[in-house]
C-alpha cells in the first residue's frame, strides 16, 4: 500500500469519525507540548515544586497586612530596647542549642530582607525604631496556631532592606536559601508595639504599610541533576505519546483499507451476471 493511498484513507476514517480524530489531536498536542517543556527546562533554571515554603512566600504574606500602633500602649513598652529583646532571644537560642529539646524547639533568627516601610503618618519618624508584633503561623502561610514574635528594625542605613527578628517553633520556618544575616548595631531602638490588620482603620492611629519585591536569591532551585532527570522523563513521555500517535494512524489508515476492500467486493459480487441453469 502506498503513502499516499495510507493518507486518504487516514482522512476517510477522521471524517468518519470525529471522536477518534479529536482523542488523537489530544494525545499529540500533549505530546509536542511535552517536547516544548523539555526543550525549556533544559536552557532554564526552574523552581524546585517541592519546596512549598521559601522566605519569597513568608515575606509576601507579610507584606499583606499594616501594622498600626496601639492607642493604649504604655510608654515603658515603646521605650523596650530592640537590643535588649535580640540579647535575650540570643540567650534563649543558645540555651536551646545546649540542651536537649523536643522537635517544637524555638528558632530566633536576625535576617535582613528585603522589605520597604511606609507610614500613614506625614510626621512619623521612620529611622531607628522597631516595630513589635505576633502573628499565628496560619496568617504567614506557615502552619496552624503557632505563633510567631516579629520585630522590623527600621534604620537609616539602607531604604531597601529593614532587618527582621523572628522567633517561632522550628519546623514551620523555611530554613533553605536564608536571607543575610543583621550586622550586629549597638545603638538601641525603641520598639513599638504594633497590631496587625488586614485594612487601615478609620481612626487616627499611626500605621505602617510594607512592600515586598520577589527575591530571585530566596527562590529553591532545582540541581542540575534534578533538572536533567526531569528533562528527561519529560522526553520519555513525548516519545510514548508520539508512539502511541503513531500506532493510531496505522490502525486507522489499516482498518479503512480493510472495509475499503470489503466493500470493492461486494460490488463486484454484485455486479457478476447471473447464470441461469
Amino acid at each position: 500500500m502506498t503513502c499516499r493511498q495510507r493518507g486518504s484513507n487516514l482522512r476517510e476514517y477522521v471524517s468518519r469519525n470525529p471522536p477518534g480524530a479529536t482523542f488523537f489531536l489530544c494525545l499529540l498536542t500533549l505530546a509536542l507540548s511535552f517536547i516544548v517543556l523539555s526543550s525549556y527546562s533544559n536552557s532554564h533554571t526552574l523552581p524546585n515544586p517541592d519546596i512549598a515554603q521559601d522566605w519569597n512566600t513568608l515575606l509576601s504574606s507579610l507584606s499583606q497586612f499594616y501594622l498600626c500602633e496601639k492607642e493604649n500602649a504604655s510608654s515603658p513598652v515603646h521605650a523596650f530596647p530592640v537590643s535588649l529583646l535580640r540579647t535575650m532571644q540570643e540567650k534563649d537560642q543558645k540555651t536551646s542549642v545546649n540542651t536537649t529539646r523536643p522537635p517544637s524547639s524555638v528558632t530566633v533568627l536576625h535576617l535582613r530582607v528585603p522589605l520597604t516601610v511606609t507610614s500613614s503618618s506625614p510626621s512619623a519618624m521612620l529611622q531607628d525604631i522597631g516595630l513589635s508584633t505576633t502573628l499565628t503561623a496560619r496568617q504567614l502561610n506557615l502552619g496552624d496556631k503557632d505563633l510567631v514574635n516579629l520585630t522590623l528594625e527600621i534604620s537609616s542605613e539602607d531604604s531597601k532592606r529593614i532587618c527582621l527578628s523572628i522567633s517561632a517553633p522550628t519546623y514551620i520556618l523555611p530554613m533553605t536559601l536564608l536571607p543575610p544575616e543583621c550586622s550586629t548595631s549597638e545603638t538601641n531602638i525603641s520598639s513599638v508595639p504594633v497590631e496587625v490588620t488586614n485594612q487601615l482603620p478609620a481612626s487616627s492611629q499611626t500605621c505602617y504599610s510594607l512592600y515586598f519585591k520577589n527575591d530571585p536569591a530566596l527562590t529553591v532551585m532545582l540541581t542540575l541533576e534534578e533538572q536533567s532527570v526531569a528533562v528527561r522523563h519529560l522526553v520519555e513521555v513525548s516519545v510514548c505519546l508520539l508512539g502511541i500517535c503513531l500506532i493510531l494512524s496505522l490502525a486507522a489508515s489499516l482498518k479503512n483499507a480493510v472495509a475499503y476492500r470489503d466493500y470493492l467486493k461486494g460490488q463486484d459480487f454484485q455486479s457478476e451476471p447471473l447464470i441461469e441453469s
